[in-house]
């Protein structure tokens, strides 16, 4: 893990700590953890590997998803990668095989990598949501709240050095942000304390191939940052 993400995350939990200790002074004696504390916890100390965080979601019936879903789609590829793109949830053909990003779009996906010189085993493909919404709408809040920490847990798991978020609902929930895609497309953020580029979701490409030129760009960005990575590597 970069010494700089390192960093990023030993000052969140101290962080973490102090307001604790803080909270404690208050009289407040017990403090529950949250789902989503417990991860960042994991993305820090890294223990869990991607088998056994599976294992753990089993049949997954959590919230009201696992009732109308098909398949849990977990996600595929490289348990190594150094990139990880992340979309917001399984559709209809993902639902129905097991596996995210099998469709149309997740085809021009395929493109879009090879185009860059990465071959899609050589990445992490997985979404926000592990089970498809019914109808494919928007997640709900509930739904985020029970499914993203299994999501941090996977990068925890991956330790990437950059992450791809693709589309408008995967962006904003990750950024925590109503901003539109774009404001913020092909603009470096950060989730979790790792470089986080924003961009379109393939579907989206689908309808409006002029976009292509776009996400073209924000991948370049991303690809010359893996290199500047490894160029400064002992």
């Amino acid at each position: 893990m970069p010494e700089r993400l390192m960093n990023e995350l030993r000052a969140a939990l101290a962080a973490g700590r102090s307001q604790l200790e803080y909270l404690r002074d208050l009289g407040f004696d017990e403090i529950p953890a949250t789902p989503r504390a417990v991860a960042v916890t994991a993305l820090a100390t890294g223990r869990e590997s991607l088998a056994e965080i599976r294992a753990e979601l089993g049949d997954c019936q959590r919230c009201g998803l696992g009732r109308t879903r098909q398949c849990l789609v977990f996600g595929v590829g490289n348990p190594d990668a150094r990139l990880v793109l992340v979309g917001e949830a399984p559709g209809r053909e993902e639902d129905e095989k097991g596996e995210p990003f099998v469709g149309e779009a997740g085809r021009l996906l395929d493109r879009i990598l090879l185009a860059l010189g990465l071959h899609p085993d050589e990445v992490y493909i997985c979404n926000v949501l592990k089970c498809r919404p019914p109808n494919n709408r928007d997640p709900e809040p509930d739904e985020v709240a029970t499914c993203e920490p299994f999501l941090i847990r996977q990068l925890s798991a991956i330790r990437p050095e950059v992450i791809v978020a693709l589309g408008r609902f995967a962006i904003q929930t990750l950024l925590q942000s109503k901003a539109p895609i774009s404001r913020v497309r092909g603009s470096w953020q950060q989730y979790q304390g790792i470089p986080l580029m924003p961009t379109y979701h393939p579907a989206y490409l689908l309808r409006n191939p002029s976009s292509k030129r776009d996400v073209w760009a924000d991948m370049k960005q991303v690809m010359a940052r893996l290199q500047a990575d490894s160029a400064n590597r002992p």
